[in-house]
């Protein structure tokens, strides 16, 4: 799985942080243009007020019409009142009556914007004066008969419209500040508070041990169910779903109480007493099961319990398959009780100052072991092979029988090991059975010979039994059947699987009273090349 750039308390901080920077930055641009509208509108209902009551004050009014009245002297007074930029009133002419600079009264007024209310409308522009841009507003002055005077202008300096505006806009800057801070603060503390929840791990990792759990749990063998403190079914694995099975329980077990599902667990008594229970035996509608069961602890607290399962019948018969190891203990032990026997042999010989027959009777174990050991390492390249055909010699003799190993050539050591303990195993099951056939024979004789030609080695086994009959034959190479009893059957079991592991063939002659004849026929790939 592709490693992730980013861990997840980088990857939440980053996430949450740019979440609430676009949030803040389109409220922000939303907020600003709606404050930038609204302060451009007060200021505009601002003017339009002053205005208005300048148009409509006695005094402007009387001044306008009669020619009396101080209207410099009260829109100044207003001015100072209401802070806007200038108050001026003209005539129908569109001369000053009144100006904050005197020196432009009686002058015409500047910036082209004072038709409409000249005409008699009210309106409000923004316009370049004799004091710069500003936000005006134009309101008719009437007299009281209805007949127009002039006109009250009031403005404002666009530059206090967007001072406002910029002072609403650092407002809204310092909240956009503060607010990623938080953003920034909380999501370094919900990452933290995340990744203590899960141990430290980063989500490429929980799902790298997800998918290896998984794939553990399903390739055991043995069977295994969990549940959790509440004894509810929480995993159950492919093997315990097979055993279950067998066994008659078919239904779906995930999520149901394991004292309802299968009440002989016993997993319920191993969450209350916290005691781990193992290899026990425990009945599954006649099948019998080997059974473990363990808590599982958190910070010293039970949160479930595992239990594994393995058929009884699985767990025996592992334990009588025949390895290699097996094999070479049996070859060594016949081989120190032989030559514990001819030890014995020679110390009597010795007591009894027999030297001559004793020196004669060595001689000929000498040259009977040489000639033994001589011919198997001659043609047989591979030590481990060659010590275990030499110890069942041994063993054989050792049973009261005759074991004959015999080569059209050379046999090379296997390329690959594997190969020398399945040849064992075949080997070693061949001849055991061998030696049963003939331990009720008149002629106790075993012959193994080996052929090894275009990368397939031949090997036959000879005996003088009592033959098979045909309808054993074909069935001789099932698990468990045995014409010796009960708790056999495994042998050639074993030489089967061996073979098809190897890719090779047994083929199997024999009559009643002539003996049985089994020849293998094995791919077999020797060291260097050889032939």
């Amino acid at each position: 799985m592709k490693k992730q750039k980013w861990g997840l308390q980088a990857t939440i901080t980053v996430l949450v942080c740019c979440v609430v920077a676009v949030c803040l930055f389109v409220t922000d641009i939303r907020i600003s243009k709606t404050i930038a509208d609204s302060i451009e509108k007060s200021q505009r209902e601002k003017a339009t007020n002053v205005a208005r009551m300048v148009a409509h004050s006695d005094i402007v009014i009387d001044a306008l019409e009669k020619g009396n009245g101080d209207i410099q002297g009260f829109t100044e007074e207003i001015r100072g009142l209401t802070n806007v930029q200038f108050i001026v009133v003209m005539d129908m002419n569109g001369i000053r009556k009144s100006h904050p600079d005197p020196a432009k009264i009686g002058k015409r007024f500047v910036g082209g914007d004072e038709y409409p209310a000249l005409k008699g409308k009210e309106h409000v522009s923004i316009s370049k004066g004799t004091l710069g841009i500003s936000l005006r507003s134009f309101i008719p002055i009437f007299d009281h008969n209805g007949k127009q005077l002039g006109v009250a202008a009031v403005g404002i300096s666009l530059n206090n419209v967007h001072k406002a505006v910029g002072q609403a806009r650092e407002d809204i800057y310092m909240g956009t500040l503060f607010g990623v801070v938080a953003g920034l603060l909380g999501a370094i503390l919900l990452a933290r508070y995340i990744k203590s929840i899960l141990f430290g791990l980063e989500p490429f990792e929980i799902a790298k041990l997800l998918q290896e759990r998984g794939a553990i749990l399903q390739s055991v063998r043995e069977g295994i169910i969990a549940v959790d403190q509440e004894s509810r079914i929480t995993l159950i694995n492919k093997a315990a779903l097979r055993l279950l099975q067998k066994a008659g329980l078919a239904k779906e077990p995930l999520g149901m109480k394991m004292e309802e599902y299968l009440p002989v667990s016993k997993l319920g008594r191993v969450l209350e007493t916290g005691q781990e229970e193992l290899d026990e035996e425990m009945e599954l509608n006649g099948i019998t099961v080997v059974a473990n069961r363990v808590p599982v602890m958190l910070q010293d607290r039970i949160v479930g319990a595992v239990s594994t399962l393995r058929d009884k019948t699985e767990v025996q018969q592992l334990a009588e398959q025949l390895t290699g190891v097996r094999s070479y203990a049996e070859a060594l032990r016949a081989q120190s009780h032989e030559f514990m026997n001819k030890l014995h042999v020679i110390l009597g010989m010795a007591h009894m100052g027999y030297y001559d027959q004793l020196t004669q009777y060595i001689s000929e174990l000498v040259q009977h072991r040489n000639n033994e050991i001589g011919a198997i390492s001659r043609y047989m390249k591979d030590p481990v092979l060659a010590g275990f055909l030499i110890g069942k010699l041994s063993y054989t003799r050792e049973a009261g029988a005759e074991l004959f190993v015999s080569s059209e050539r050379e046999v090379p050591e296997p390329l690959h090991s594997h190969t020398s303990h399945e040849l064992i195993t075949i080997l070693g099951n061949l001849i055991e059975n061998a030696l049963d056939a003939v331990s009720s024979s008149l002629i106790k004789r075993i012959n193994v010979h080996f052929d090894y030609g275009d990368d397939i080695l031949t090997v036959e086994v000879r005996d003088t039994g009592a033959g098979i009959d045909k309808e054993t034959q074909h069935t001789m190479f099932e698990k468990g059947f045995s014409t010796k009893g009960e708790d056999r059957g495994l042998g050639l079991f074993l030489v089967m699987q061996s073979l098809d592991r190897l890719g090779g063939e047994i083929e199997v002659s024999s009559k009643p009273s002539e003996g049985t004849r089994f020849v293998v026929y094995i791919p077999y790939d020797g060291k260097d090349g050889a032939r």
